[in-house]
């Protein structure tokens, strides 16, 4: 999906033992990835063909970057998260970094692997030039932002 280059080292030193963090791979559609992420909202049925035609599209658009943990022993992802880099004319033509999808999987939660994807995920809209990094959440999951570094700030708005 992107060079795994731009990873953060310092991040990926600090992953518990037994686990790899790297770019969402076309793989991954065998190794688990949409029922970790179906832990967070409803996926529903997607085809290998349309994984794949998805993956391809995502990789062509070069502004979402999609992170993922793989426990080493079961070659299973545990967790993901994604960064989109959003091109602005504002600011001299700047970016904002927009962290969507944070999953862990239930199994996995309270190993510091969400906090490390959270680090993970500052640290590449740093060497992407971000310069703002906006995260919408609940209200029950913000205090596990809050403790990320990340602070309160407007409101949000949605339509369905």
């Amino acid at each position: 999906m992107f060079e795994a280059s731009l990873l953060g080292t310092a991040v990926l030193s600090r992953l518990p033992d037994g686990y790899h963090m790297r770019p969402l791979s076309a793989d991954d559609y065998d190794k688990g990835y949409l029922a970790c992420l179906e832990q967070l909202a409803t996926v529903g049925d997607v085809s290998r063909r349309q994984f794949a035609d998805q993956f391809e599209l995502m990789r062509r658009q070069g502004s979402s970057y999609v992170v993922v943990i793989e426990d080493t022993r079961t070659q299973r992802i545990v967790a993901s998260g994604t960064l989109v880099v959003e091109y602005k004319f504002l600011r001299g033509c700047a970016h904002a970094g927009h962290i969507e999808d944070i999953v862990v999987d239930s199994q996995q939660r309270g190993t510091g692997l969400g906090v490390r994807m959270i680090e993970q995920l500052k640290a590449l809209a740093s060497t992407l030039g971000c310069y703002k990094l906006i995260l919408n959440c609940s209200e029950r999951n913000a205090g596990f932002y809050e403790r990320c570094g990340l602070r309160r700030h407007d409101i949000q708005m949605k339509l369905y």
